[in-house]
């Protein structure tokens, strides 16, 4: 019975070291595995946040305001009449160079998707800046010109260009800040086109 008693004590003494021993293995994994989970939460944190900063900014320092020049480029195109010189030079003019500019100054935000609108845009209004310049020359203006026009020319409007830009504005507004309600009325309320000479 003593050796029972011994072989029963150290039975009892083997599997708690054993069991002692796994507990300890299986804490470090958990811990290991724990950590890992962590470290991954925070990278993908990391990235999310960075990609809502990006399209924030996106949003904020370039397809808004490249769309309220848009508005109000067309706004005056609508107004313009033969001869109204300040409209085609203070409004279509500067509309026109503060998309332009925006666009060569703040190409980083631009969605990949929108690099070849962007670049046909750029064109454009180059070419009517270019044009402008030489017609309403500060010195000598040609006044019986009644508009810049360079579709003539073969550089007319990107009209879908303007259309993907005011489209990828609403979308990512939508997905940063609007409730279903707000993007419902955001989508209905800037449907329409505008146009530059």
């Amino acid at each position: 019975m003593e050796n029972f008693g011994s072989l029963l004590l150290a039975g009892l003494l083997s599997g708690a070291f054993m069991s002692a021993v796994l507990t300890v293995i299986f804490q470090r994994r958990a811990k290991r595995i724990e950590e890992e989970i962590k470290n991954q939460f925070a990278v993908n944190l990391t990235v999310f946040q960075s990609n809502r900063l990006w399209r924030e900014k996106s949003v904020a320092e370039l397809l808004g305001p490249i769309h309220m020049q848009f508005d109000r480029t067309k706004r005056a195109f609508e107004r313009y009449n033969d001869q109204n010189l300040f409209l085609e030079a203070k409004v279509l003019r500067e509309g026109n160079l503060v998309i332009r500019d925006l666009l060569l100054t703040k190409g980083h935000l631009i969605p990949p998707e929108l690099l070849e609108d962007a670049a046909k845009l750029v064109e454009h209004y180059d070419r009517w800046l270019e044009e402008f310049e030489k017609l309403r020359n500060e010195n000598k203006p040609d006044l019986n010109t009644e508009f810049v026009f360079v579709g003539p020319q073969g550089f007319p409007f990107p009209r879908s260009a303007e259309v993907n830009f005011k489209n990828k504005f609403k979308e990512m507004w939508n997905e940063l800040y609007a409730s279903d309600k707000d993007s419902s009325r955001i989508q209905k309320s800037t449907t329409s086109h505008s146009m530059s000479a």
